[in-house]
């Protein structure tokens, strides 16, 4: 069946997906992403990334891993709000942050998966106690956090497979959301905790006896702004509305949270005594700056002044932040710990993270098309054929 603009939409076997230019280079991103992964578990780390003994963390893990589990806090974020603090109204976004956060976990892990040295043997933390490693409790809370996202995303499945599981799957879903609000809290934390023993080689302004409690905080905030421009995407593709105040009120509650973490970071240089090097004018104090001006400052002007009335002040308070944490995140990992040529990213390196971010994308839009999560009813041919910017 021809479309206008170039789209065609395919029904096979009663599941709906569409074509279009934006999907076709996605689709090439992610096989040149399938091309590299399957070299570098073939070959080692050697021949498609510049990590080496001295620097063992590169992008994969700083944006992959450290990003993606940040950004994808939306999902127990939302959950808390709605199930634990009974606030229905945000509900309306609940089934969308639930699957961005599934789809996010999921990537995650596909990227821990490739950096693992020895990836043959990356079953072993599940029968090899290290319970006193920070990583082992990182590793299992991921797992078991991925798993329960999934069996609660079962809501949605079961509304068109399955159907006979669904009351079953409505039975067991407080008690899912419940243990859903654990294990992300935990291991949002312990990455934080990671950096605890890198005192000596942290840039003094990122390092912080309660960085765990910063990593937890954030991921907090930056879940409710990641619902934000989650669902602005969807209205931009799939015609899909929020109200406005829903959303600002939404945003405003990350707001106050991130408004904390703002306090705390001044009274931590405080003690410790490090506006020094705030004002050095070296780089990591002037990305230092532009992290809490650019990302925490300006987004808290824009959301609790009259901006945050008007839709691209919201839209404007999400990004920021959303760009904020994703800075903070790699200033952890690249810019406190830099050493001149010490590491650069390969372009193979670059090509997964592109093709991860990218499946996700195709993901969505399959899921949104075939299944209700943004609304009533699925993503109709009708709202995808009007957008000349579907993803």
């Amino acid at each position: 069946m021809k479309m206008k603009n170039a789209y065609r939409c395919y029904r096979i076997l009663g599941w709906d997906f569409t074509i279009t230019p934006a999907r076709i280079v996605l689709l090439a991103l992610v096989a040149f992403m399938g091309a590299v992964a399957v070299t570098r578990l073939l070959t080692g780390f050697q021949y498609v990334t510049h990590l080496t003994d001295e620097t063992p963390w590169g992008l994969w893990i700083s944006f992959d891993v450290l990003c993606g589990v940040a950004l994808a806090g939306g999902g127990y974020s939302t959950a808390l709000l709605v199930s634990g603090f009974k606030v229905q109204k945000y509900g309306v976004v609940a089934r969308s942050a639930l699957l961005t956060s599934l789809l996010g976990y999921i990537l995650v892990m596909a990227g821990l998966f490739l950096d693992i040295g020895l990836w043959p043997h990356f079953w072993r933390p599940f029968v090899s106690w290290g319970y006193t490693s920070v990583l082992f409790e990182v590793f299992w809370c991921i797992s078991i956090y991925t798993t329960i996202l999934t069996l609660e995303f079962h809501e949605v499945i079961t509304e068109r497979m399955f159907k006979s599981l669904h009351p079953y799957i409505l039975k067991i879903l407080p008690v899912l959301v419940i243990i859903g609000l654990i294990f992300p809290m935990m291991h949002q934390s312990s990455l934080g905790g990671l950096f605890l023993i890198a005192k000596s080689k942290m840039f003094p302004l990122w390092w912080s006896p309660i960085l765990p409690l910063y990593f937890l905080i954030s991921s907090f905030f930056v879940g409710s702004a990641m619902v934000c421009v989650e669902s602005d995407l969807a209205r931009r593709n799939y015609g899909h509305t929020v109200d406005p105040d829903i959303m600002r009120q939404l945003t405003r509650v990350g707001g106050a949270i991130m408004a904390v973490y703002l306090v705390m970071k001044i009274v931590d240089i405080t003690m410790h005594d490090q506006w020094s090097y705030v004002f050095l004018g070296t780089m990591q104090s002037n990305l230092f700056l532009v992290e809490m001006i650019g990302g925490i400052i300006i987004p808290l002007a824009i959301i609790f002044s009259p901006l945050a009335y008007k839709k691209w002040g919201v839209l404007t308070y999400s990004w920021l932040v959303v760009l904020g944490v994703v800075m903070n995140r790699l200033n952890c990992v690249f810019t406190a710990m830099y050493k001149s040529g010490d590491y650069f990213p390969s372009v193979f390196e670059f090509a997964v993270s592109i093709g991860l971010v990218s499946a996700g994308c195709l993901v969505y839009g399959i899921i949104v098309e075939n299944f209700n999560v943004l609304g009533n009813e699925r993503a109709t041919q009708h709202h995808i054929l009007q957008k000349t910017d579907l993803l």
